[in-house]
């Protein structure tokens, strides 16, 4: 892990749909000074219940400041879209939530 990377705030939201997603992910880029992680996605067992059989979640790194500029524009688009699932901010991970971080199912069939 990066010394960056270590000591960098992560904003993880949860969205319907992968397009979602990316509309997500460009207006919160856009909005502030962070990068993403890797997406990752969840078909839970009510998919078929849900708006979009999908959950797709986004993360965004920076400083704190950065990432809840990031997460405020991510969520507008989000919201006018398919909606959100969760959201939270983690100031400061630890070792063992970065290395979760990496992990994603978009990679696996």
């Amino acid at each position: 892990m990066g010394e960056q990377t270590k000591h960098e705030a992560v904003g993880l939201l949860e969205v319907y749909g992968l397009v979602c997603a990316f509309l997500a992910a460009d207006a919160g880029c856009k909005a502030a000074n962070v990068r993403l992680e890797v997406f990752d996605k969840n078909k839970p067992a009510n998919a078929d219940s849900l708006p979009v059989p999908l959950l797709v979640t986004v993360k965004f790194r920076g400083s704190v400041a950065d990432v809840e500029e990031a997460m405020r524009a991510a969520e507008e688009v989000a919201l006018a879209n398919t909606g959100i699932v969760c959201k939270h901010i983690i100031p400061r991970p630890t070792e063992d939530t970065e290395k979760m971080l990496k992990i994603s199912a978009l990679d696996k069939n």
